[in-house]
């Protein structure tokens, strides 16, 4: 406080307060959020949303086909979904797949093993091991794991295999750089805990490095999943944006508990 005199009147002159650093909204912050499952955030100086599963309130599927026929779209899935899609809280790519849209790792669908788990050596993201899956049991935990950890079950109702492995119990993919040349476009999905699950996609052209300490640092995601990139969408319904990329393979949906199958 600084004291200056001025026709024969003494002032108090506060002074100025210091600018505050901008404070980044934690996961907590985000799950109080809402109505939409979806937020916009900013990491690192790039953009992203995120969205987050929460057991109890919502409820996790896989999409690939209908009657043999892939889907490979968003728009196709929502015809696919008829009135269900009014419960949707968002959805996305869910893995790597081949020309024709078929998974090219384990992929488990409504407790039906439709894909082997894939263990080959290979060239690609998807060999860059380690790589992982995303499962989700009968009760609606989920868990993200490395291929090699991976244990078949007969609870698991929904799985699906993709490479690399972003987080691996709290650590990064050791061929990561810590903010590579490569930059592309990229969703993933990491797990808090059993309870909770967040799916995230880029805004803009991201590197591995910095996808996955989005994951770790401000999610808090201790294990993370790369889903795939360049081809990744997102369709958050309550937003009312559907990325139209029109030949994708496994999706995966979200939807409140009451609107999800009980199939």
């Amino acid at each position: 406080m600084l004291l200056a005199a001025g026709g024969g009147v003494a002032w108090l002159l506060w002074p100025r307060p210091e600018p505050q650093p901008k404070v980044q909204p934690t996961a907590e912050d985000l799950l109080a959020t809402g109505p939409s499952a979806c937020e916009r955030i900013e990491f690192e100086g790039s953009r992203f949303t995120a969205c987050r599963y929460r057991r109890g309130e919502d409820r996790i599927e896989l999409f690939l086909d209908r009657g043999g026929r892939p889907l490979r779209s968003l728009a196709a899935l929502e015809r696919h979904l008829g009135p269900r899609a009014g419960s949707l809280r968002f959805a996305m790519n869910a893995g790597m797949y081949d020309r024709a849209g078929r998974p090219i790792g384990l992929y488990i669908e409504n407790g039906r093993e439709r894909r082997a788990l894939n263990t080959r050596n290979a060239s690609g993201n998807f060999h860059l091991k380690p790589n992982g899956v995303f499962t989700v049991d009968g009760q609606g935990r989920v868990s993200v794991v490395t291929s090699d950890a991976y244990q078949a079950s007969d609870d698991l109702r929904w799985a699906t295999q993709s490479g690399p492995m972003l987080v691996i119990a709290g650590a990064l993919h050791p061929r990561f750089s810590e903010n590579g040349a490569s930059l592309h476009v990229r969703n993933g999905v990491g797990v808090a805990d059993p309870d909770t699950a967040w799916f995230a996609i880029s805004d803009e052209p991201v590197s591995f490095g910095r996808f996955a300490r989005l994951f770790r640092d401000r999610l808090g995601c201790r294990d993370a999943l790369f889903l795939d990139g360049a081809v990744s969408s997102l369709w958050d319904h309550p937003a009312g944006r559907m990325d139209a990329y029109p030949s994708l393979g496994p999706m995966i949906a979200v939807f409140s508990a009451a609107g999800a199958s009980t199939e």
